[in-house]
């Protein structure tokens, strides 16, 4: 069952962001649920990482609201949206690859200032993530590409977030990483922590969540429960690559 729609923690409406002359996103609507695993599936250039940006406050909009926790955080600037607990995860990774795994994970936290709450968090992290634990003092960009993921995703878990925006965790990884990222992901959402996630894995990711929307052009197209779009022949056909 889907949440209520009352209890929204994220609302996109009429959503818009323009390049120069292009418009990338054309006032989309999206509502997301406190716990609830969201997903956002469609083809390459089709706005996902756009819209997951405008969310993380990375692009300005060229109209419409994005509201989070009943705020319009139109004017606020992208740190103050991580210090109210949005975070990034972004396409690619975006660690630092000079530090260690060990100082990526603290600049994870450097918004906060409970020393005794990151460190309890550290170790939660570690129980999620061992193999990051293992890895502490390593440079980071010396990981593998799951390695890294794994590293991303635990340094955005160190600023405790409410949302957690995933663009594309599964890229470039080998299947039996993919598996592991995606029992994390599931673990950070049992965890109550509010996901949306882009993901190019889309019979993987609808798999996963409890609802799911697909975009295509800067559109939202359709939407429905992951269990929904899972059985539509226009899903399975144009994203799961079945030929009806």
């Amino acid at each position: 069952m889907l949440p209520d729609q009352s209890q929204a923690i994220l609302e996109l409406r009429g959503l818009s962001v323009s390049y120069g002359g292009i418009q990338a996103v054309k006032g989309i609507d999206l509502a997301l649920f406190p716990g609830e695993l969201a997903c956002l599936i469609g083809a390459n250039g089709a706005g996902k990482t756009t819209t997951l940006n405008a969310i993380a406050g990375l692009l300005p909009l060229a109209g419409g609201d994005v509201i989070y926790a009943g705020e319009r955080l139109n004017p606020v600037p992208a740190h103050k949206r991580l210090a109210a607990g949005i975070a990034l995860v972004p396409e690619g990774r975006g660690i630092f690859t000079r530090l260690t795994v060990e100082e990526n994970l603290r600049m994870g936290a450097y918004i906060r200032r409970d020393k005794v709450g990151v460190e309890a968090d550290m170790e939660k992290v570690f129980e999620m993530l061992p193999r990051v634990k293992e890895r502490l003092p390593q440079v980071a960009g010396t990981l593998s590409g799951g390695e890294q993921q794994m590293l991303a995703i635990g340094r955005a878990l160190l600023s405790r977030p409410r949302l957690l925006l995933l663009d594309e965790p599964s890229m470039g990884l080998a299947p039996i990483i993919v598996e592991k990222i995606f029992e994390v992901i599931q673990s950070v959402a049992r965890e109550g922590v509010t996901i949306l996630l882009v993901e190019q894995n889309a019979n993987l990711a609808l798999e996963f969540s409890s609802r799911g929307y697909v975009m295509e052009s800067g559109a939202i197209t359709l939407t429905g429960s992951g269990e929904a779009l899972l059985a539509d022949p226009k899903v399975r056909s144009a994203y799961l690559g079945e030929i009806g």
